[in-house]
């Protein structure tokens, strides 16, 4: 039974030994764009004031599906100014419902959102006073938005009402009215406006500060209630399991010492590259699907040539709201080199009513996971993980010539890179005005050089990839086992590097001998068992760092006791 779940144990890990290594031998210094796996929302600034804040402008998120009767979605616009935070709630909800008199308790039964804030960024088990809630329920237009709304205050276990000073405003795209099943409804818009005194603060943060943010939509369709989380995993009373809110966009910049200058095409086709694409939404046509409310949301547009980029302000044309995706394979791209510079590139050949069309500014974000393009859709599309870069977009006049649209994404590329990820990326964007689509040729396009192209600039990264000949050994009992690191200098590097082992688990030792390496060299580590009598078998997983003027590579080391020769192989393709 013993050999059983070692055998299970060393099976379970092999992909991940596997990995560890290819990483430990790639790794290059790169400041990432934001947070990893947590959803960050960067927040542009803007001199305007009421009324008179743009909203193309806006950054934008989105969470949520478009279904038949108790889904609903949202897109969540961000901006702020000197006097406030401005968040707009924009929902597709297919019925509308709302308490007409309703108490701070009954407002998440019914058509609401709401925005969790915390000042002391994503962390902690529990809200504490520097952490806020902000509610909003629908209501009629023709109501006073006093009893509509209210806010909380964390009190280190939970929320505490409060008296906070906050505006809320809501728009209605309905049928029949509110409170009723008797007609389609397009959905509404909730406006958050909250000073910054609210919170306790004489201004705007300062740029680059980075709050907790969640989000919250409450959607009551009549016969069912659900509640949708940005994050997913959302726990309202544990910041930790927030997002977060960046204050300004982000910005790159290439790190030092790059020696020599490469420059890297991809797009779909040429050398070998496969970069899928689709998009989701309206497409060209608006859907064209109807009833809407039961396919729109679940209508996939594999192999399409050209693509659809398209949001609005008036829900009532939600159909024609339209998403693109698209990912790039960076296994091109050599190890050991720092990205200087990237930029995707995409033909712009029209747009929906060029005689009426106005700019568009189209965002780009990341996103997380992998998708297929022949079943990717609106709602099962992978939510944005980070907004990292926009561009303006003016319309083509009727009959006017196609252009190339870029957008910087230095800073994506270059945390992609040291992620071993492929590039996954989501255009969008927070458009106000009616046709606002921008069409562009997409990866199936029958003229290879309009399709969309990342092209990269790199160099080698000063510094050093570490590399081991083995990186799980077998032992029995008490015996040891020799690891060789080699280290090898990328971008120059020609400074002494040390070595050492910081979280040496109980039973075994580790021998490092003294002295530094200076690259190209290599260091003979040993790792010993330190009990002869011990019948079980373990696994024992030793750190080892290597660092040299202000390089550091971190190396995991893996001593199998009482394991099975026989399995080897698995870690070792």
């Amino acid at each position: 039974m013993r050999n059983i779940r070692l055998i299970f144990i060393f099976c379970f890990l092999g992909l991940m030994l596997m990995l560890q290594g290819r990483l430990g031998e790639t790794a290059v210094q790169a400041a990432p764009v934001g947070s990893g796996s947590v959803p960050r929302v960067n927040v542009p600034y803007t001199t305007a004031v009421e009324p008179n804040i743009p909203v193309p402008d806006r950054a934008i998120t989105w969470f949520g599906q478009v279904g038949p009767t108790t889904q609903s979605y949202a897109d969540v616009r961000f901006i702020y100014n000197s006097e406030k935070l401005h968040v707009v709630f924009h929902i597709i909800d297919r019925y509308l419902f709302y308490d007409v008199t309703p108490t701070p308790a009954e407002m998440p039964n019914w058509d609401a959102a709401t925005i969790y804030l915390d000042l002391d960024g994503n962390s902690g088990s529990t809200p504490d006073g520097n952490a806020y809630r902000f509610m909003g329920q629908l209501s009629s237009l023709n109501d006073s938005r006093t009893g509509f709304d209210v806010a909380y205050v964390g009190n280190g276990s939970g929320w505490t009402q409060t008296s906070l000073d906050f505006e809320t405003f809501i728009g209605t795209q309905t049928t029949n009215g509110l409170n009723n099943t008797t007609g389609d409804d397009d959905g509404w818009n909730l406006n958050i406006r909250i000073p910054w005194s609210s919170l306790g603060l004489s201004g705007p943060p300062a740029e680059g500060t980075v709050w907790g943010l969640g989000l919250t939509l409450h959607d009551e369709d009549g016969t069912a209630h659900e509640n949708r989380h940005w994050p997913e995993s959302l726990n309202s009373t544990s910041p930790a399991s927030w997002g977060q809110l960046h204050f300004g966009l982000p910005s790159y910049t290439p790190p030092g010492g790059v020696s020599g200058s490469s420059t890297l095409v991809i797009r779909d086709g040429e050398n070998g590259a496969v970069v899928p694409d689709g998009h989701v939404g309206g497409g060209t046509l608006c859907g064209d699907a109807w009833p809407y409310w039961e396919d729109w949301g679940t209508t996939n547009y594999a192999h399409a040539s050209q693509v659809n980029i398209q949001n609005q302000w008036n829900l009532g044309d939600w159909p024609c709201f339209s998403k693109y995706y698209i990912t790039f394979p960076l296994d091109a791209l050599p190890p050991g080199q720092a990205v200087v510079s990237a930029s995707l590139s995409m033909y712009h050949f029209g747009n929906s009513l060029p005689s009426e069309a106005e700019p568009s500014l189209i965002q780009v974000f990341t996103v997380a996971s992998d998708w297929n393009e022949n079943s990717i859709v609106w709602n099962n599309a992978p939510r944005p993980l980070e907004n990292v870069a926009r561009t303006w977009v003016d319309p083509i006049p009727a009959g006017g010539s196609g252009k190339f649209v870029t957008w910087d994404l230095s800073a994506a590329v270059a945390e992609a890179y040291a992620n071993g990820q492929p590039l996954r990326l989501a255009l969008y964007s927070a458009d106000n005005a009616m046709h606002s689509g921008k069409y562009f040729a997409a990866s199936e396009t029958f003229n290879p050089e309009r399709r969309p192209t990342l092209e990269i600039t790199y160099g080698s990264a000063y510094g050093f990839t570490v590399s081991v000949d083995q990186v799980v050994q077998t032992a029995v009992p008490g015996s040891s086992a020799q690891y060789e690191l080699t280290v090898l200098p990328t971008g120059g590097f020609g400074t002494a590097v040390t070595f050492q082992a910081n979280s040496v688990p109980s039973g075994v030792n580790v021998t490092i001998p003294p002295g530094g390496v200076t690259p190209p060299g290599s260091k003979t580590i040993t790792i010993s068992h330190t009990n002869p009598s011990q019948t079980v078998g373990g696994l024992y997983a030793v750190p080892i760092t290597v660092s040299g003027d202000g390089v550091q590579r971190t190396l995991t080391l893996y001593l199998l006791v009482n394991g099975s020769q026989t399995f080897l192989p698995l870690t070792q393709r």
